[in-house]
């Protein structure tokens, strides 16, 4: 799936195999078989181009990460634990991503916090001071 992502465009066996090749020795067989799992999963599409056929993936990376995350909070037996668990891995650069992922989805009419109650000074005119 990295690859299919990366060239975010149809790839075909053949192209995921000579990239791979540059890493590692791999067999066509093996990379056709794992581009077939991933149809069969619904992960990609594909489309007859002559003998072979072009993958594409059905969803972008992103969504495929939140999916995992989404099924792995669903599956636990208290949800707001292992969120605070979650949080608690987190480095201060995924932390601030979330803040700013958390802005985005409450919209525009939530981005900026209203300013907070002014207090009056002591001793002011609208204070009795306790008198």
């Amino acid at each position: 799936m990295t690859r299919v992502w990366k060239w975010n465009r149809p790839v075909t066996v053949r192209e995921v195999l000579e990239d791979l090749q540059q890493e590692r020795s791999i067999a066509y067989t093996t990379v056709m078989t794992v581009l077939d799992n991933l149809h069969q999963k619904g992960w990609v599409r594909r489309e007859a181009e002559g003998r072979a056929y072009r993958y594409e993936a059905v969803s972008t990376r992103a969504a495929y990460a939140a999916a995992l995350m989404n099924e792995a909070w669903s599956q636990s037996d208290n949800p707001a634990a292992a969120l605070v668990a979650f949080f608690g891995m987190m480095s201060d650069e995924q932390r601030q991503s979330l803040r700013d992922a958390v802005r985005i989805v409450q919209g525009p009419e939530t981005r900026e916090a209203p300013e907070p109650p002014q207090e009056e000074n002591p001793g002011s005119a609208g204070d009795s001071g306790g008198r």
